[in-house]
């Protein structure tokens, strides 16, 4: 360990080809994504799901093949990848870290002589659909006069219950 340290290392760092918004949305796609894509569904049906698959780099054929599961067994194995409740998908270490980030970075500022980020003020949400899909989300979608109003909140759905540990239900 001790030689690392007196290793003088060089460090090439060079500005993302294609700006910052590329990064982010390459980064997005191994981040967010889901646990199969539509594209590799190939059919669904009462007593069958039926989608594309490709084995591991080292099998001796690594093509791609269909696998046909049952409703029940294709729920049970897509919600292996739903992380439980408190889990976090992505975790932040050393500067970005959740204890003594704000002071952390506030002495990176002070070192590198940097100003702090501008504060963006906080956007109500129909302001935000409205900037962004240029469509103003309490307006009526029909006569496009009106305005929406609440008239009442529905009560949250009732809780699916965990299959990953139990398996899918035994018809009785």
């Amino acid at each position: 360990m001790g030689s690392l340290r007196e290793t003088r290392w060089v460090v090439y760092l060079k500005p993302p080809l294609a700006g910052a918004e590329q990064v982010l949305g390459y980064l997005a796609r191994y981040t967010h994504r889901v646990a199969i894509s539509n594209e590799r569904l190939v059919s669904v049906t009462d007593t069958e799901v039926s989608f594309r698959y490709r084995p591991p780099r080292g099998s001796p054929k690594h093509e791609s093949k269909t696998a046909r599961l049952s409703p029940e067994e294709f729920l049970r194995r897509f919600l292996l990848h739903i992380l439980p409740s408190g889990f976090k998908r992505i975790r932040h270490y050393g500067l970005t870290a959740n204890r003594n980030k704000a002071a952390k970075l506030a002495a990176c500022r002070a070192v590198l002589q940097a100003p702090p980020p501008k504060q963006r003020p906080i956007e109500a949400a129909a302001a935000f659909l409205l900037r962004v899909t240029g469509q103003d989300p309490e307006r009526c979608r029909d006569c496009k006069q009106g305005c929406l109003v609440v008239i009442r909140h529905l009560p949250r759905p009732v809780r699916l219950p965990d299959l990953r540990a139990t398996g899918p239900p035994v018809p009785g």
